[in-house]
């Protein structure tokens, strides 16, 4: 891996770690559905602009288009349905800890739907993975009856369900399809069911024009969602999912040093013994490329 991919998957996932305390942000002055929208459609847009003025090769096939459609409801529709209403419920810090739990269900979703083969070293590292999100999120879980953080916990699993799909979905037309205008489209597409949503449930009107407010969508739109797209679609372009996603544990790190400098979350025992278990149950499920090269 040459260190530009490295260095573009670091940025990614820093990027990535940033999301949650803008969408944090955000939310004061807009509703949910309506902010996740306007983020989409502005995301989405720049891309698109971009291509065009660059002349890239426009998206041809019913098969790259309906691969698009499945990124654009995984990643955007699930995806930010799922973070901007976990924003209500949890920590940012936290909720950026669980939604990166994307190695080990990308692992799981390989053997469902891809019939890779995954050793046992491979299954002791999901598990000890998912172990350790479930130490980091079991006293918000326990304590979830009086102040929601249960279902703040669903949101944040639906999202990264729909992003860990997705992620599957990119890896196959990597190489396929221009990136500026396969993430540009899935991006616009996946704003549909949002935009539908938010009108029927939401008043737009209330949207509260703040500098914080502006600056936190530009800043979710342009960097959260159209750079990092971009950086983690040419990343694909290169290098295997399960080599690329690996990096994820950098998102719990950046997430809950943010959570701790512009918060005041406190990192505890428990949350770094989480994160500890989930760096370790990725390095195993790693290790199973490793051992599987060695073999050959």
């Amino acid at each position: 891996m040459s260190p530009t991919t490295i260095t573009k998957i670091v940025l990614a996932m820093f990027l990535w770690a940033v999301c949650f305390p803008l969408i944090t942000a955000g939310l004061q002055y807009s509703p949910h559905l309506t902010f996740a929208t306007m983020r989409a459609v502005l995301a989405g847009a720049a891309l698109v602009l971009v291509a065009v003025l660059l002349g890239r090769p426009f998206p041809r096939g019913w098969r790259i288009w309906a691969t698009l459609g499945v990124v654009g409801l995984g990643a955007t529709s699930l995806g930010f349905l799922g973070m901007f209403h976990a924003a209500e419920f949890v920590s940012p810090g936290l909720a950026t800890v669980i939604a990166n739990a994307q190695p080990l269900l990308a692992s799981m979703l390989g053997v469902a739907w891809l019939g890779e083969r995954l050793p046992k070293i491979g299954w002791a590292g999901l598990l000890i993975g998912f172990a350790g999100i479930l130490v980091i999120a079991l006293p918000q879980l326990a304590d979830g009856g009086r102040d929601g953080s249960a279902i703040g916990f669903a949101y944040i699993v639906l999202a990264a369900v729909g992003v860990t799909v997705s992620n599957v979905a990119i890896k196959s037309i990597a190489g396929e399809v221009d990136g500026l205008f396969a993430m540009g489209f899935q991006l616009l597409i996946g704003s549909l069911p949002l935009a539908v949503a938010s009108f029927v449930l939401e008043d737009q009107t209330a949207i509260q024009w703040t500098p914080v407010f502006v600056m936190s969508l530009l800043g979710l739109a342009l960097f959260g969602s159209a750079l990092v797209y971009w950086l983690w679609f040419s990343v694909l372009e290169e290098v295997e999912l399960n080599r690329a996603i690996v990096f994820s544990f950098l998102v719990p790190i950046f997430g809950l040093t943010i959570g701790a400098l512009f918060f005041n979350e406190r990192l505890t025992v428990m949350q770094l013994s989480g994160i500890s278990l989930v760096i370790l149950g990725i390095v195993f499920v790693n290790l199973r490329g490793r051992l599987q090269s060695q073999h050959s």
